[in-house]
């Protein structure tokens, strides 16, 4: 399981409960670069929890797939699918187990996962950008090193988190279209709160 023992069981007792642990409103950076993917291109959210941004991104007219390896999460994102009358293809998976060949997608959405060990990044990573039809697009959102010290959310582990440079070297061989580095004020839920050390990339697939 991802990052540590139990992490299915774990996941599950953080959502088990009545309210989105982060939110309903799509993440920021989502919010804000969405704009680069037309409606009716096929889009894939990786472990998107409760929904948040699959539902939004389905709501701009995209034709959205999401997983997430919670399945009560995933009863609350159909729940904010049918609420916004949308739909949403939702799948209980793990990460680790995805098999990224089976389609291909125009965008892959990855926010905040950060569950992940440096010894599982590796393959998760490369399935995800194999995910993304030439001339697609990934983007990703995560936090610095530097939120170890913040402490207003993310797993307390700077290994997991993700560097300028590591970006680059992982990404190398696509076109950068943004990547900042930058402190902002989260306001995502109980479990995203408070001043967060985040990092951007947005990546298009040469070819």
């Amino acid at each position: 399981m991802p990052g540590f023992a139990n992490a299915k069981e774990t996941w599950n007792a953080r959502f088990a409960r009545d309210d989105y642990i982060f939110g309903r409103q799509p993440n920021a950076f989502v919010e804000a670069h969405a704009h680069r993917v037309a409606p009716g291109k096929r889009v894939l959210c990786v472990a998107d929890g409760e929904g948040r941004n699959s539902v939004w991104l389905a709501e701009r007219g995209m034709v959205v797939t999401a997983f997430d390896f919670a399945g009560n999460a995933l009863v609350k994102a159909r729940a904010l699918a049918a609420e916004r009358g949308v739909v949403v293809q939702l799948a209980e998976a793990d990460i680790l187990g995805y098999d990224w060949t089976a389609a291909r997608y125009d965008a892959v959405f990855a926010v905040f996962i950060q569950f992940l060990s440096p010894e599982e990044r590796p393959a998760v990573f490369a399935g995800m950008k194999d995910a993304v039809v030439t001339g697609g697009l990934f983007f990703l959102e995560g936090y610095r090193p530097e939120q170890i010290a913040l402490g207003t959310g993310g797993p307390g582990k700077a290994s997991h988190m993700y560097t300028r440079e590591w970006l680059l070297q992982e990404f190398a061989g696509w076109d950068i279209e943004h990547l900042a580095s930058y402190e902002a004020e989260l306001d995502e839920g109980a479990a995203h709160k408070g001043p967060s050390a985040v990092i951007d990339l947005v990546a298009r697939k040469r070819g």
